[in-house]
């Protein structure tokens, strides 16, 4: 509920600062995360989404990213039924070219990444453990913006952060692709 209504505040935030010489995004994506195997089985592919919101004053080179990331996968093998989940806040910088003559929109960014794992194991009773981590995120990917304001693309994004579930070190980040539908003002 928190991340919601930070994610709210921002995308308000996004409509106020148009008019005083901002610009910014506002993207919602939809795609999938693969986390290590070795490490996540069998629940390493999970359905992934998120909010990714970026913001500068005009004359900035960068803008300001804040992302917010969720991941999960449950998966049953022999009875036993197994959930394993991830959720994210990117905090960093993004640079967004702009083509001249077109709508197209590249970009990269990267900055801090602060990761909650959490896998849970259910025959007949349910065992779960959860841990946070801090590493680092990078991504890229392009959007086009339609008419003024509607924004179509893809994102791809690696994560990286340990986390100790059930005395084991892992990763609770990984590799994403997905599809961006957002608000460009």
């Amino acid at each position: 509920m928190k991340k919601f209504i930070i994610a709210l505040a921002l995308a308000l935030f996004a409509v106020n600062a148009h008019a005083n010489q901002w610009t910014g995004n506002v993207n919602f994506l939809l795609g999938v995360k693969a986390l290590e195997s070795n490490e996540w089985a069998p629940v390493e592919d999970h359905a992934a989404f998120g909010i990714l919101v970026d913001f500068r004053k005009q004359e900035w080179p960068v803008s300001i990213a804040i992302d917010f990331l969720g991941s999960y996968s449950e998966q049953t093998e022999l009875g036993v039924k197994f959930e394993g989940s991830t959720s994210e806040i990117d905090a960093g910088v993004r640079k967004i070219w702009e083509v001249s003559g077109t709508s197209m929109r590249p970009y990269i960014g990267g900055g801090i990444a602060f990761i909650n794992g959490e896998f849970k194991e259910i025959a007949g009773t349910s065992i779960s453990e959860n841990d946070n981590g801090t590493g680092v995120w990078l991504n890229g990917g392009i959007y086009w913006t339609l008419g003024q304001s509607f924004n179509l693309g893809f994102d791809l994004r690696y994560s990286t952060a340990d986390v100790t579930l059930f005395g084991i070190e892992a990763d609770a980040g990984g590799s994403y692709g997905g599809l961006l539908l957002g608000y460009h003002w």
